[in-house]
């Protein structure tokens, strides 16, 4: 198999796994999109803990709601 076969084969790998990936999230109802999972991943594959990711993530999302919630802000 030639070295471009097997890239192709990796690439292809990696996709199936973020499609497997991605459906899984969505069933979970994570509202985490392709690009944000795929960063995600990358992040834990870097050694981010990934309870640690989950909480930075939980956090974001409701400072996010809190800022968007305008009886709620107080700014």
């Amino acid at each position: 198999m030639s070295g471009s076969t097997r890239d192709a084969d990796r690439i292809s790998s990696a996709q199936q796994t973020l499609d497997i990936l991605h459906e899984m999230s969505q069933l979970l109802n994570t509202q985490l999109d392709k690009e944000t999972l795929t960063t995600c991943v990358r992040m834990i594959e870097s050694g981010v803990n990934p309870e640690a990711l989950a909480a930075v993530i939980q956090e974001l999302r409701r400072e996010n709601g809190r800022l968007q919630d305008p009886n709620l802000n107080t700014r």
